[in-house]
């Protein structure tokens, strides 16, 4: 999730599968979203962005059996902004516009809050792997005994 003031980003995503589901909701309807949504695809864990109306978005999800984990989003709204643009490159004269000048015709949360969760599954892998060959290298010293 990309916690905001006035709208909310959502996005289902799986590791091998990729993004699910996404969508933007208004903050105020984010709380039936996500349950429904939980209901619909069984997350493992609640991945939100650790900034604007985080708190609000917490208490509003409070009550789910799923862990919540608060999540760094540098730069996200930027990246989203950049992803949206890959995805639906400018046509006609917007085309000739410089990228960084231009503006998506529609919010774009639902791309945050898929960036943050694949940040967050990087940093998941990154940490198993890193702890796989912790254990590889413990294995390789016992055996040199």
């Amino acid at each position: 999730m990309d916690p905001g003031r006035d709208k909310c980003g959502l996005a289902v995503v799986d590791g091998r599968d990729g993004v699910l589901a996404r969508g933007v909701v208004p903050t105020t309807a984010v709380a039936p979203m996500v349950r429904a949504w939980v209901a619909a695809h069984r997350p493992t864990v609640l991945v939100v962005g650790a900034g604007t109306a985080v708190r609000h978005v917490r208490e509003a999800i409070r009550d789910l059996d799923v862990p919540l984990q608060l999540f760094p989003e540098d730069h996200t709204t930027l990246r989203a902004r950049q992803r949206y643009f890959a995805e639906h490159p400018p046509r006609g004269w917007r085309r000739l516009v410089p990228p960084g000048l231009l503006s998506p015709p529609i919010p774009v949360d639902d791309y945050a809050a898929v960036l943050i969760a694949e940040d967050y599954l990087a940093a998941v892998r990154g940490k198993e792997r890193a702890r796989s060959a912790g254990n590889r290298s413990t294995r390789s010293a016992y055996r040199a005994r």
